[in-house]
């Protein structure tokens, strides 16, 4: 059994430009909200993708961003020195050192894989954004650069107030509490 269609309205004509002009008219009664660029700078909300900061301290060389970089803009030079052994007796190991790490701003298409696969926390999104050149060459930044930008990454938010405490910080409170005791009462043995 088919079901009846609900009566259509008749079309009334220039209905579709009354409206169009009313929802122009509702705009500009609106008051502009323009940013004053160059003299004003913009509030950037916390996780602003602007450019990758490098905290040299931490890259090991491993070449995890640059074999996962989709774009392959990630330049890594090292090469081994080997350290000497930490006690008498020992063996010497060897380490890589960092010799260059570039990013291609002109090929980076901004996505985080880099800094998601470092396991080692040495890359982070800086908010920093006015990183514009003449030359296109320009926009391979060096490890200095980078290393400039790591300073501009904000702190990481605060933890919520009414969060569970973190596992690790609950143990290694419990050791410390647990020291502090031995050491407070040097007669008695805790168990």
């Amino acid at each position: 059994m088919a079901v009846p269609s609900p009566p259509s309205r008749p079309r009334i004509p220039g209905s579709g430009l009354a409206k169009g002009l009313a929802v122009t008219l509702r705009t500009m009664t609106r008051k502009h909200v323009t940013e004053q660029y160059p003299d004003v700078l913009p509030e950037l909300p916390p996780r602003t993708r602007g450019v990758i900061g490098l905290f040299e301290e931490n890259c090991t060389v491993c070449m995890l961003c640059a074999r996962e970089c989709p774009d392959w803009c990630i330049y890594i030079d090292s090469h081994k020195e080997t350290v000497p052994p930490a006690a008498p007796g020992g063996r010497e190991r060897s380490r890589n050192v960092l010799d260059r790490f570039a990013i291609d701003f002109s090929l980076c298409m901004y996505c985080g894989i880099c800094i998601e696969v470092c396991p080692f926390d040495a890359l982070f999104w800086s908010p920093e954004f006015e990183y514009a050149e003449t030359d296109i060459r320009d926009l391979t930044h060096e490890r200095d650069k980078l290393r400039e930008w790591m300073w501009t990454v904000p702190a990481p938010p605060a933890l919520d107030p009414g969060a569970e405490e973190p596992k690790e910080i609950a143990a290694a409170r419990k050791t410390a509490e647990k020291l502090a005791a031995a050491q407070a009462e040097p007669g008695e043995e805790t168990p």
